[in-house]
């Protein structure tokens, strides 16, 4: 058995179209739509409507965790684009409608996909065909193995769509029970994981995730969502916690086979 695993895909359709090549099936987790590309300020839906120099900016601040400032020349620029009559929910929305049409095209059969932060999981039904399985707090078994998969991200300071509380995200954990394989956007609570040396700062990783981890032992618990992580590969106890790479940048799916 062949499964190739991608999440962070962030609007790299191209590389998606192959990720699937020669394996039994694709798991998908989750971070589809590329609102800022923190290596290309040029690409993503922020410049394309505000221009890349503002795109620098927000960047900058954001790096040098100056929040407060990025949330002002957040709110400065959209202010900007609603004096013109434009809707913004209806601009994002919009935009993230071309992007999900380019990339669940690109998805092969079989697909077994879950949400990232920065996803809109209620536009999902409408581009998800039936060689792709939506899963969130669910298990489904793949070639003898049971996998379990765990979607969005927690609140944190950067306000992306798909955060929800420690205390829901918990429940789904919770809700998949014991698997052979853990799958969920963001990390265990683990420092090493959680730590991006790029951006500089720590992500948010669950506590969930890692009591399940030491208390069900799953063979291996995979997640994405920290682009350059400190360490891409932790043993806790019995389990192998493997980031399976920011998809986007590396356009190379990671392996598993039994």
């Amino acid at each position: 058995m062949r499964v190739h695993v991608v999440s962070d895909v962030h609007g790299n359709s191209r590389d998606l179209a192959a990720a699937g090549t020669g394996a039994d099936a694709l798991l998908c987790l989750g971070d589809l739509v590329l609102f800022l590309d923190y290596a290309d300020h040029s690409r993503g839906i922020f410049p394309d409507l505000f221009g890349t120099g503002n795109a620098d900016a927000l960047v900058e601040l954001r790096t040098a965790r100056r929040f407060e400032e990025a949330r002002a020349l957040g709110r400065r620029l959209w202010g900007e684009l609603d004096a013109t009559g434009a809707s913004r929910e209806s601009v994002i929305e919009g935009a993230v409608r071309k992007q999900y049409a380019e990339l669940f095209a690109a998805f092969p059969t079989p697909t077994y996909a879950t949400y990232g932060n920065v996803d809109i999981p209620r536009l999902w039904p409408e581009y998800a065909g039936e060689g792709v399985t939506v899963l969130d707090g669910q298990r489904v078994e793949i070639g003898g193995r049971v996998f379990g998969f765990v979607g969005g991200g927690l609140t944190s300071p950067m306000r992306t769509p798909y955060e929800i509380s420690d205390e829901e995200f918990a429940a789904k954990v919770e809700a998949v029970g014991e698997v052979d394989v853990l799958c969920s956007h963001i990390p265990p609570e683990v420092p090493e994981l959680c730590y991006d040396t790029v951006a500089r700062r720590f992500e948010r990783g669950s506590t969930a995730l890692l009591h399940a981890i030491r208390t069900t032992r799953p063979r291996y618990a995979l997640f994405g969502h920290v682009h350059q992580p400190l360490a891409r590969r932790v043993r806790v106890g019995a389990t192998e916690c493997i980031n399976v790479g920011h998809f986007n940048a590396t356009g190379t799916p990671y392996v598993m086979e039994w």
